[in-house]
């Protein structure tokens, strides 16, 4: 069984904390928080911490899970891997490619493994959308965005986490990291532009931005995020695929909403389009919820331990996903393209 400490209880936090709960590869040695909060039913029973360090040295977990604020991540992935722990750590690996490159470093030099927490990686119609358009062939147009049109406690969330992390870093480097295991090309440059759309946020944080990377294989591709209670809710939602042969598309109902965080993952139907043959639209009906694709990601880290996979890739894309967009971070705040 797999000793694990989970550090960081907001959204994704806890629902980590809640697969680890039903999955009887784990058990749960701690919670951790800078402050108490209320937590979701079955962790009300685990012994709760709101300093780090104490259970890390404590518990001796075997496992780590690190869902704090980005600007945490890679010196509590580190701690955990010199306790000894493997660990998990959310997206963003780190807030700068130096610290990124600094765990991946110290998982090698200890022997440590870590994954990082690219949920569609574990989604069977994301999975699908990478696999048709690696059939079509590139090089490839990547037509990405995820807009949300957030207010209340949504807002305040994410207010929360632009304090640390622009909207096109946070989410974009999930939709980066799709457009790498599709094109498996180098990045070669990046464009960036954004807009501070909001009083109430810093001074120079921006809740809106957009990007394009070029590939060394002439793939391009372009991301779109924003946050906020004026965002628009109309085509928030654009996920294509684009290459010389066709198109895989995400096609979503009319319904959807873009502060649902199952939207962020759900596909609904895939539309392959292929010149000269029309279209198909493929079901994607009973796809997994956000909890279910938690569950899916802890199932993979146990996985990952027991038989010992090889993260070498997964690691290097995490680095690569990253630098993509602190680069396009780095090229709305200079207004200069940025090479890679």
């Amino acid at each position: 069984m797999i000793r694990v400490l989970v550090a960081g209880l907001g959204n994704m936090g806890q629902s980590h904390a809640l697969a680890y709960h039903k999955n009887p590869d784990f058990q749960i040695v701690g919670l951790v928080n800078r402050t108490p909060r209320p937590l979701a039913e079955g962790l009300e029973g685990y012994p709760f911490f709101d300093d780090y360090a104490q259970p890390l040295a404590e518990t001796k977990p075997d496992l780590v899970c690190v869902a704090t604020y980005s600007d945490s991540h890679a010196d509590y992935a580190v701690a955990a891997m010199e306790a000894g722990a493997d660990v998990f750590v959310e997206k963003p690996l780190a807030t700068t490619v130096a610290d990124a490159q600094r765990v991946v470093d110290a998982a090698a030099r200890l022997g440590r493994k870590l994954v990082v927490g690219y949920i569609l990686r574990h989604h069977p119609s994301w999975q699908r959308l990478i696999a048709e358009a690696r059939a079509l062939g590139g090089p490839y147009v990547f037509r990405l965005n995820l807009n949300q049109q957030s207010s209340g406690p949504t807002w305040e969330v994410h207010k929360a986490l632009m304090e640390t992390t622009p909207p096109i870093v946070d989410c974009g480097v999930h939709y980066v990291d799709v457009m790498l295991q599709i094109t498996d090309a180098d990045p070669v440059e990046v464009r960036g532009m954004g807009l501070r759309l909001a009083d109430d946020i810093a001074p120079d944080m921006y809740n809106y931005g957009h990007f394009q990377v070029l590939f060394a294989d002439g793939s391009l591709g372009w991301y779109e995020a924003g946050w906020g209670p004026m965002m628009s809710d109309t085509a928030f939602f654009v996920k294509d695929v684009v290459s010389p042969r066709g198109a895989v598309s995400i096609r979503m109902p009319d319904s959807a909403r873009s502060d649902d965080i199952d939207t962020h993952t759900k596909t609904s139907t895939l539309r392959v389009h292929r010149v000269g043959q029309g279209h198909q639209d493929l079901s994607m009906a009973d796809e997994p919820g956000h909890q279910d694709l938690c569950d899916r990601e802890q199932a993979f880290m146990a996985r990952a331990i027991a038989e010992d996979l090889d993260l070498t890739r997964h690691m290097q894309d995490a680095v690569r996903s990253l630098a993509i967009c602190l680069a396009a971070d780095e090229s709305v705040r200079t207004g200069q393209i940025v090479k890679l």
